[in-house]
């Protein structure tokens, strides 16, 4: 079996949120094509929380180059997939380098310009929309780009799909506590509408701590760490779903989201622009309260149209179907 390097970061490894959701979900369906994928992180952390003066993440990758490519080699591994852009110099060490980013300098995001300088090295990424596709070319000139989906699970959106469990008043919102992704607006909406019962949910348990910053008013549940099982669970009892974030690469949650049903409020960004169906609206800070109420007052408990878009655009099927043809380019 042919064996690749998957290169994330440690903190990565160890949360129940996105990265690590894919990790798991590229190494199943890889085996199912005949490629074993090798997990390799740094030993060391860079910040336990977002963007430390002095611990900004692509620094600490620069020096862990050691420890990962000691990894690389211990496994005879020559073909990589990056995450993180830090990582860009492998390409010196290892030519079959591909960077799958979990972030991307746009000026959205802490830290874009330190970013800059490694994507300008990039010549090979697989990126799981045609936003990014397309901004790899224009701002980058990198134009060996894939386009495959982080594909949603379609055995859970099948089991836990139940219309007749939506709580009317619930709204649901997936991220972290960290400035772009806006959970400030989200605990200001809470307050401001009390009648609705308002679900936050973390990654990681860190959140835990950084969230007593915020006055959570009674009609606010924080949950933190959950199993892909139990947010498909509460996904399904939810009748919105709410993205804030200012920009996102992987935007798995509003895949899932409209996968369940769900009606969507989603930022009005261009990166955002693949989550597009009947019952998903675009807005920004200025009318989302407003589009979050109008949408927990639907008379609609679900939207098969979403549901139906997700499943042709997004599933897991799909996702198998991106890679395979990948592998058997690119490990030739």
């Amino acid at each position: 079996m042919t064996k690749i390097g998957l290169i994330m970061r440690k903190i990565q490894f160890t949360e129940n949120q996105g990265p690590r959701v894919f990790a798991e979900r590229l190494k199943a369906l890889s085996a199912e094509l005949g490629v074993e994928i090798v997990f390799i992180s740094p030993e060391r952390h860079v910040s336990g929380y977002d963007w430390l003066p002095g611990y900004e993440h692509e620094k600490g990758d620069l020096v862990n180059y050691d420890i990962v490519l000691d990894q690389i080699h211990s496994h005879n591994i020559d073909h990589v997939i990056y995450t993180v852009s830090g990582f860009t110099f492998l390409k010196m060490f290892l030519p079959n380098s591909v960077l799958f980013p979990h972030s991307f300098p746009d000026p959205a995001l802490t830290g874009y310009e330190m970013m800059k300088p490694f994507y300008t090295m990039v010549d090979k990424a697989v990126v799981q929309t045609p936003f990014l596709k397309r901004q790899m070319a224009s701002q980058f000139g990198i134009t060996d780009v894939d386009v495959i989906p982080i594909g949603f699970s379609e055995e859970l959106a099948k089991k836990h799909f139940n219309p007749d469990e939506v709580v009317d008043n619930r709204v649901l919102w997936i991220g972290r506590d960290e400035e772009n992704r806006r959970p400030d607006l989200v605990v200001e909406y809470a307050h401001r509408n009390p009648d609705k019962e308002v679900f936050m949910v973390f990654g990681g348990e860190r959140y835990r701590e950084s969230m007593k910053k915020y006055d959570i008013p009674a009609n606010l549940k924080l949950q933190f760490a959950l199993s892909q099982d139990e947010i498909f669970q509460l996904m399904n009892s939810s009748k919105v779903y709410w993205s804030s974030s200012r920009f996102d690469t992987f935007a798995m949650p509003l895949t899932e989201a409209l996968a369940m049903g769900k009606i969507v409020v989603k930022p009005e960004h261009p990166c955002y622009d693949h989550i597009s169906s009947a019952h998903s609206f675009a807005g920004n800070e200025r009318n989302w309260f407003e589009l979050v109420n109008m949408a927990v007052s639907s008379p609609r408990r679900f939207s098969q149209q979403n549901r139906d878009y997700a499943f042709e655009t997004f599933s897991a099927s799909i996702m198998k179907e991106g890679y395979r043809q990948f592998y058997s380019d690119w490990l030739k």
